[in-house]
């Protein structure tokens, strides 16, 4: 029986939860639903545990049968003989659905446990019930403050939702985006997706109104043709950042033992996202680096952009990475050098583009206001600006730190809206007088926290910028074929 949309709408987004079988000390699974605007309940019959889970406050019973009213969502956290009780139990409760934190199934590779989870399978799918799992960390929901780690936040907001067939790798992205400044409505830990599988949340989340830009990390999309087909389908209307794990042949054995996967070849994975339409990435960094360049920047005209380091070596470096990218850094107009020439201080910097613009900056802050005026009506620059900031305000002399980074955000802020291009900004881990790493920490979230994409070096600067790009670009082209 397929999947029902409607139960696993409750499972995503619970108004009911019932812990099954969480144990001390930390009793993990309630405690992380601590700011849960729901109602939970937990089910356990260790006499010494449910007297240290009444004393916590929370109501205990002694089954699924006994909970009062409709339960949207079970959190199976049983030792695994007992897994297939627990969810025979829910079928029978009718609840919406269950996440699994269970382990211990296909992934071993031991006959008893694939049995185990074979009946696991056959008791869900002959109800259409939604399992997520099993092997799995399971749910966030940041509106509803549903949590599989206490670390994630709760409130209003999110444009971004997180799929990852690995629980450590959705805690890392969902908490990653956050210190990036990025709001996550949703993550789901899908573990071995033995029912539901990467294409139901695929197309879950392309009718999903909170849902703008989807991260997945995967490893075996289960069945390929469904995937491809949702996956199509869902980057029409919103883009996929898509991570695929066991790329290297150790990674596909890696996995095997992890999910109970079977990687499929690199070269017929990354035509298959080509086709699609998706972002491939290879790495975490590279996926949170994209997913920032999607969520803060407008959506890029072209590929003809404007650079501004803060010395000449950087404005060097700067350019070679986002050449070797395939961006443009074009030389501006006749009438544009005139107007630079009239303020830009020659010695000990450049203003051909890229700009060396420390001199010019750094004092009189106020110039940047000049060079993006200039900029703006450039048509050369159609592709949006990537400027290098101090983690203690412009220039090499310092000053009054967060005030004058604040002063010129503002300006970045006001040409991105005046142009509609692309603003990104670089905080540079290797620049020369480069501040503390933990004061370029506060910078980068600082920044973050404006609204900008913001990167500790040029290279992933350049290489997520132009992920977007190309994106965009392929979009476009699909577009104007039909």
């Amino acid at each position: 029986m397929p999947v029902d949309r409607d139960r696993l709408h409750r499972t995503l987004n619970p108004r009911t939860i019932v812990v099954v079988g969480d144990k001390g000390p930390n009793y993990q699974w309630l405690s992380n639903q601590h700011d849960f605007k729901g109602e939970l309940y937990s089910v356990q019959v260790d006499p010494r545990e449910v007297a240290e889970i009444e004393k916590r406050g929370f109501r205990n019973f002694s089954s699924l049968a006994d909970i009062p009213g409709d339960i949207d969502l079970v959190i199976c956290a049983v030792p695994r003989p007992i897994a297939p009780r627990i969810v025979a139990d829910a079928v029978q409760r009718g609840v919406g659905g269950i996440s699994m934190f269970t382990s211990g199934f296909a992934e071993t590779g031991e006959p008893d446990a694939i049995a185990l989870q074979e009946r696991i399978v056959e008791l869900a799918t002959a109800d259409g019930m939604p399992l997520v799992g099993p092997n799995c960390m399971g749910i966030y929901n940041r509106r509803l403050g549903v949590k599989f780690t206490t670390e994630a936040e709760q409130g209003e907001g999110g444009r971004v939702s997180v799929i990852a067939q690995s629980g450590t790798h959705a805690i890392a992205m969902t908490l990653g985006l956050q210190r990036l400044g990025i709001k996550v409505t949703r993550s789901v830990s899908i573990g071995n997706a033995v029912v539901l599988s990467p294409p139901d949340y695929l197309e879950y989340l392309r009718d999903d109104p909170d849902t703008d830009i989807i991260v997945m990390y995967v490893e075996d999309p289960k069945d390929g043709r469904r995937f491809f087909e949702a996956l199509k389908k869902t980057v029409a209307v919103k883009p996929v950042v898509l991570w695929r794990g066991g790329r290297s042949p150790a990674g596909a054995r890696a996995i095997q033992s992890h999910t109970g996967s079977l990687a499929s070849a690199v070269a017929v994975w990354d035509a298959m996202v080509h086709q699609a339409g998706a972002i491939g990435t290879r790495s975490i960094d590279e996926t949170l680096d994209v997913a920032a360049a999607l969520h803060f920047t407008n959506e890029p005209a072209s590929r003809g952009i404007a650079l501004i380091a803060m010395t000449g070596g950087q404005s060097v470096a700067i350019t070679d990475q986002f050449q070797y990218t395939g961006f443009d850094v074009p030389q501006l107009s006749e009438a544009s050098y005139a107007k630079l020439a009239a303020f830009f201080t020659v010695i000990g910097g450049s203003y051909r583009n890229p700009f060396d613009a420390a001199s010019t900056i750094g004092r009189e802050s106020e110039n940047l206001a000049k060079i993006l005026e200039i900029l703006a009506e450039d048509d050369a620059i159609d592709g949006g600006v990537a400027i290098e900031l101090s983690a203690r305000g412009p220039g090499p002399q310092g000053g009054d730190g967060m005030k004058r980074l604040d002063g010129m955000l503002d300006l970045l802020e006001a040409y991105r809206q005046r142009t509609g291009e692309p603003v990104i900004a670089m905080i540079h881990e290797g620049s020369a007088g480069a501040a503390p790493a933990e004061v370029m920490i506060e910078a980068r979230r600082h920044v973050a926290a404006r609204g900008f994409a913001v990167y500790p070096n040029f290279e992933r600067a350049a290489i997520a910028l132009g992920r977007v790009v190309d994106f965009y670009n392929a979009r476009a082209e699909v577009a104007a074929s039909k």
